[in-house]
């Protein structure tokens, strides 16, 4: 099998399990395990995995969160249902703003259902989603480029966004825990940050499994969300941080 075959097959078993085992792929391509560890090692270079112990993983880590076109291939049915949770809080004539995230993305789509609206957004997505959709006015935030993303962000974003006003943003973020909300990217957490800033309302969405950890930056404290939307119910532990942080707890409905 070719290099660039094999590490295709790679990137689907990781998009169809979560992980991979270094052993089991050597096993699969009959090659060693050194071959697989090369695969692995430029795989993580460009962004796509995150090795650890035995193998490699997509999950999120404290520094790492995978490719957009990986996360928009999974949990299809639990981000629908989460962005279905979401759209309730919607109302024709709102000004909403959308983030990056495979999440958003879903909404995004879902946004028709409300119109008229006015739709801030970095997210490359929900502009090819929205932009010829008529009774919706949207905002699309330039910037510089991001393919892990499919979301438009640096400098010029942000100060895009500092002018810009919103009754109520959607932000999703792949962590949460002691009473804060975080990302791995410098960049994104920027812009989320300027979208939080310019909204009256906000809004978390958050996968259930992503409860209890953190990453490398501070997004926001949990006080900050008016409402946290969320695929199934956490823990008690983490209702009880939700209800003391005065947000309320949105479990999508089955």
């Amino acid at each position: 099998m070719k290099r660039d075959d094999r590490r295709q097959r790679i990137l689907d078993a990781l998009v169809r399990d979560g992980a991979v085992q270094l052993d089991a792929m050597a096993e699969e391509f009959g090659v060693s395990r050194m071959t697989i560890h090369r695969d692995l090692d430029d795989l993580e270079t460009e962004g796509l995995l995150r090795k650890i112990r035995g193998g490699a993983t997509i999950e999120p880590g404290s520094q790492f969160e995978s490719d957009f076109r990986f996360r928009h291939l999974q949990g299809q049915d639990l981000k629908q249902r989460m962005a279905r949770a979401a759209l309730s809080l919607v109302e024709p004539g709102m000004t909403v703003m959308v983030n990056d995230g495979s999440t958003a993305t879903v909404l995004g789509a879902m946004l028709t259902e409300k119109r008229p609206l006015t739709v801030i957004t970095n997210n490359d997505a929900v502009m090819e989603a929205l932009k010829a959709e008529p009774g919706i006015t949207i905002i699309a935030l330039g910037g510089r480029f991001s393919t892990k993303y499919n979301a438009w962000v640096g400098r010029v974003t942000e100060a895009a966004l500092g002018g810009l006003r919103a009754d109520i943003a959607f932000v999703s973020t792949p962590a949460a825990g002691d009473g804060h909300v975080y990302h791995m990217d410098d960049d994104i957490t920027r812009v989320k940050r300027r979208m939080l800033d310019g909204a009256a309302r906000k809004v978390l969405l958050i996968n259930h499994l992503r409860f209890g950890h953190t990453a490398l930056h501070v997004l926001a404290p949990l006080a900050e969300f008016e409402a946290v939307v969320t695929d199934a119910s956490p823990s008690a532990a983490v209702c009880t941080e939700i209800e003391a942080a005065g947000a309320r707890l949105i479990v999508a409905a089955d």
